[in-house]
């Protein structure tokens, strides 16, 4: 009997210790599955001889002519802004779903190799994100639909955003993991501001830069009905001073020069509430840096209602705000370099409380 109650124990220690390793086989399985498994080989300018112009890297020459800032940031820097993730989820629980969705710049796909030890890698630092996110977060992948696109005009050579287009990949996975419906591009009207010449002029100082214009080119959705609504701030840097009246204007302005990013909302420091005849229910609250602006215009067809904050201005209590609006999906949608600045994960963990 006591050799049968030794073996009878052995085999449900054994047994146990097999259902320990499956599960945690299976939870090694599902960080996988959110990693950035692509190897991205920079097919466009790897040859291109790199130059640092007032902390901007400037490659190529003439109208080829490419500026962006450098990427400094780790896989570690990327743990509190996970962490804030994680506290929304916990918070809004299964009434909300929470996504995170970290966008790259133009350094993790056009620094050349003579510019290698100038930037960190960004691929590491969003799959460090993903690793430390809840199971219960959705992950947004968009670093592999952009370098898929790399070829295309998805980034702009003298400005340190993106360019409308890469914001339309973007959206489209975004859609896909959330599960509505999305339109493709010939369900958009085009406009082009010629001869723009964004940020990088100004921020490299170089005479090239300003010396290569390029096209800036967006996207209106033309076969959906929908009103913008704007609560406007009056700051002092970053700080709040004061807060208009809600109104209504368009969504999309037309900025000559290397004003033309402003195109989408006229700039950052608002509230905006786009309701459109999308009438599916739900609400997407997009948490942004200016890289997000360029997001709301492709999911007019996708959401009722689309609430953009900046993670940067809001002067309301988050939980109240998501309560009040019947927010049914929030998404983290911030460039990687501005997640892994610790201001960014301190802001958005203090909107829930003040």
């Amino acid at each position: 009997m006591k050799l049968f109650r030794i073996l009878n124990i052995t085999l449900s220690t054994i047994t146990l210790l097999g259902t320990i390793n499956a599960q945690a086989e299976s939870v090694n399985q599902k960080a996988q599955d959110r990693r950035i498994n692509i190897t991205y080989k920079n097919e466009v300018n790897a040859s291109w001889p790199a130059r640092k112009a007032n902390k901007v890297i400037v490659v190529g020459r003439g109208d080829s002519i490419r500026a962006f800032s450098p990427f400094a940031g780790t896989a570690s820097s990327a743990q509190a802004y996970a962490e804030v993730a994680n506290e929304y989820k916990r918070i809004f629980g299964d009434k909300v779903n929470v996504y995170c969705m970290p966008i790259p710049t133009a350094a993790a796909f056009y620094t050349p190799d003579a510019g290698k030890s100038m930037v960190k890698d960004e691929k590491i630092a969003i799959n460090g994100l993903f690793s430390c996110l809840s199971d219960s977060v959705y992950v947004i992948d968009v670093y592999t639909p952009l370098a898929q696109h790399v070829k295309e005009p998805i980034y702009s050579r003298t400005d340190h955003h993106w360019a409308p287009l890469a914001a339309f990949y973007a959206a489209q996975k975004l859609a896909q993991v959330a599960g509505v419906p999305f339109k493709d591009l010939t369900h958009y009207d085009t406009d082009t501001v010629s001869h723009y010449v964004g940020t990088m002029a100004m921020y490299s100082k170089d005479p090239a830069i300003k010396n290569a214009p390029e096209d800036f080119i967006y996207y209106i959705p033309k076969d959906v009905n929908y009103t913008t609504t704007y609560i406007n701030y009056k700051t002092k840097g970053l700080n709040i001073i004061s807060q208009e009246q809600p109104k209504q204007d368009k969504f999309f302005y037309k900025f000559k020069g290397s004003g033309a990013y402003c195109t989408f909302m006229g700039g950052d420091s608002k509230i905006v509430k786009v309701k459109t005849s999308t009438n599916n229910g739900r609400h997407l609250m997009l948490i942004k840096d200016s890289f997000g602006n360029a997001i709301p215009g492709y999911l007019f067809y996708s959401f009722e209602e689309i609430h953009v904050v900046d993670c940067r201005y809001f002067n309301k209590n988050m939980k109240k705000y998501v309560s009040d609006n019947n927010i049914t999906d929030i998404v983290f949608g911030n460039n990687i370099s501005h997640l892994c600045n610790p201001r960014t994960s301190n802001n958005l963990h203090k909107y829930l409380n003040q």
